[in-house]
């Protein structure tokens, strides 16, 4: 690829990083409110982060088909049928909450799913028209879009709910409309993006590998693990600790400053991870994610002390940051351009079916392993330990392949 061809792809890269910054404001004020709402509309408190459960199933069921919708017609429809769902599930679950029930609130929280499988994509959309050199540093870029959101989410949150005086679910309801604004002008950006679309296939347009011929490549394999292991931990722990806050005393809006800080972290480093990846390796970046990643679960089991929240949930951002741009990266230079609907659906599929059930069994662990609300938070930090022995033990062995192996 020409250099010229890079202006192109910075000028896709600044659209989509608006974009993240925007719209994905929605998806991390949710995610502070999904399980305090849940708590209080679920029939029982085991039920409580189900909502944010089907949030990410949403996104997981809809990547098998987005993908390959976005390989037809291109990123841009992709990415305006994702606003829409987050429009939709957002009036939804605003619905929801006036008639205070659950079902409805879970149906909502599905239709949210898909514009954060949409918002995922736009990682892959970034990679699309640039150069080899180029593709980690633009795909870190349009991640650290996410820091933007991680201001504007969180403490969007903190602010409309402490000027409701209402004690009820119904705090949680402007929560939603602001959602609605969102996506409505959020679908403005993607006016702009020039990314074009792939050529129609014809009867001899290559097949590409098979979906267990992709898995079965050593490089992809261990890509998706590390992707699929990243975000569920990261998922695992974020879903329950607006709960855990809560529960050992602290108010709302400490789990959104908290909250804040995580996301903050999640983002911030992705400023300089496309470089680190280009001068040191994805592999050994992707390593230090999930080391970042134990380090914080140690941080969470040494106390429940507001700071011991903090420090948890920023290595919890960076380790996710590393271990995740890591894996997108090998991903992306993985695969054939022809294959990349076949596989990035594939991915996503499987990247967030492991975070549905993350966010599930955070639920499980937090409110009903016995106990109380520290005892909860200790199962979920526990939980992660055999992930990150998989997922490390992947990468180990990938490292060790010879390299004409692994491709």
């Amino acid at each position: 690829m020409t250099p010229s061809n890079d202006s192109l792809a910075k000028r896709n890269v600044a659209v989509l990083v608006a974009a993240q910054a925007f719209l994905g404001s929605q998806i991390t004020m949710i995610f502070v409110i999904g399980g305090l709402a849940g708590q209080q509309l679920a029939p029982n408190a085991c039920l409580a982060t189900l909502p944010i459960s089907l949030i990410v199933f949403g996104s997981m069921t809809t990547a098998p088909w987005l993908s390959p919708l976005m390989q037809r017609f291109g990123r841009k429809s992709g990415f305006y049928v994702g606003a829409l769902g987050g429009l939709i599930g957002a009036a939804v679950s605003a619905y929801a909450l006036t008639l205070s029930n659950f079902w409805i609130f879970l149906a909502g929280s599905y239709l949210t799913g898909i514009y954060m499988s949409s918002q995922g994509f736009f990682r892959f959309a970034a990679a699309d028209t640039a150069s080899d050199a180029f593709k980690p540093k633009a795909i870190s870029y349009v991640m650290a879009g996410g820091l933007i959101s991680a201001v504007i989410g969180p403490q969007l949150v903190g602010y409309l709910s402490s000027h409701t005086a209402d004690a009820t679910v119904m705090r949680f309801f402007p929560v939603y409309m602001a959602a609605i604004g969102m996506n409505l002008l959020g679908m403005v950006f993607f006016l702009f993006l020039r990314i074009p679309k792939p050529p129609a296939p014809t009867l001899d347009s290559p097949r590409g590998r098979t979906r267990w011929e992709l898995l079965t490549t050593p490089r992809i394999a261990v890509a998706v693990i590390c992707a699929m292991v990243s975000y569920a931990l990261m998922n695992l722990v974020m879903t329950s600790t607006p709960l855990a806050v809560v529960g050992c005393g602290f108010g709302v809006a400490d789990a959104s400053d908290v909250v804040t800080g995580h996301v903050l972290a999640m983002f911030a480093p992705s400023f300089f991870t496309g470089h680190l990846i280009a001068r040191f390796g994805v592999e050994k970046i992707m390593g230090l994610g999930l080391l970042i990643l134990g380090v914080a679960g140690g941080v969470a089991l040494s106390g429940v002390e507001l700071g011991h929240f903090f420090i948890a949930l920023i290595l919890l951002g960076i380790g996710w940051n590393f271990g995740f741009i890591g894996a997108t990266t090998m991903l992306t230079t993985s695969h054939e351009p022809h294959e990349r609907g076949r596989m990035q659906g594939l991915n996503d599929l499987l990247v967030f079916g492991g975070v549905t059930f993350a966010s599930l069994a955070s639920g499980g662990l937090m409110n009903c392993s016995g106990g109380d609300a520290v005892q909860g938070w200790y199962a979920v930090n526990i939980a992660m330990i055999p992930f990150l022995a998989l997922a490390g033990g992947a990468l180990i062995w990938l490292m060790l392949r010879p390299r004409e192996q692994t491709a």
